[in-house]
């Protein structure tokens, strides 16, 4: 998949666990989970917003495109995009 999701080194810099950052955005520790492993289509941009906002980072740190990688994991029941309800 040419989108790369780095959640998981930005938690690691703000030495944050996904347990701690799930209640803070507003979503489960699972979707957190699956977003981390890459196997959403998609985001809401509400959702990358908080997660930015409580990392104190931007888009870019946590996706990242590299041209030519067209594989994508097979998915294993994940969710088609991370959602949460407007607070």
């Amino acid at each position: 998949m040419p989108i790369v999701v780095n959640l998981d080194v930005m938690l690691a810099r703000r030495k944050m666990r996904s347990r701690d950052l799930a209640p803070l955005v507003g979503i489960t520790e699972q979707n957190i989970s699956l977003l981390k492993s890459g196997k959403v289509k998609g985001v809401r941009f509400d959702t990358l917003e908080r997660i930015c906002a409580v990392l104190n980072c931007q888009p870019g740190d946590i996706l990242e495109y590299v041209a030519g990688d067209t594989t994508r994991p097979a998915s294993s029941g994940g969710a088609d995009s991370i959602n949460s309800a407007a607070p």
